[in-house]
């Protein structure tokens, strides 16, 4: 790890690139990772973002989202079938859209802090 400089765990998740040397891609494919770094080869089973990346996202775009969703519907007053084609496919663009890059940073997080499962020893048995 001494070769390589700390990066921004934010520039490289945003980028979606490695969290050790932020040129090699992160991903495979829309939200698989790779099993190892293409550029520098660091193994990527460290990485365990589970389900995190998801709910922040759905919170955070779902807080976002009734905001707009009430200001648009206060103001214009459109009929529901309005909503239904402008503000559900505006919300999903930005869960998908905001899903990737979030995901790569939980990664790049973990990288930087040495993040692991925890692990519990026994006390050792008094008899």
């Amino acid at each position: 790890m001494s070769d390589y400089p700390r990066l921004s765990s934010l520039s490289t998740g945003l980028r979606c690139r490695c969290p050790r040397c932020g040129e090699g891609p992160l991903f495979k494919g829309f939200l698989s990772l790779r099993d190892r770094c293409p550029a520098c080869h660091l193994d990527y089973g460290f990485a365990d973002p589970a389900d995190g990346p998801a709910f922040f996202v759905m919170s955070a775009v779902g807080v976002v989202g009734m905001i707009g969703f009430m200001i648009f519907d206060f103001t214009v007053q459109p009929p529901v079938w309005v909503h239904l084609f402008t503000t559900l496919p505006v919300l999903v663009a930005l869960c998908l859209g905001a899903l990737r890059p979030f995901k790569a940073w939980m990664v790049a997080e973990q990288y930087l802090h040495k993040a692991e499962e925890a692990r519990f020893d026994r006390p050792a048995d008094p008899s």
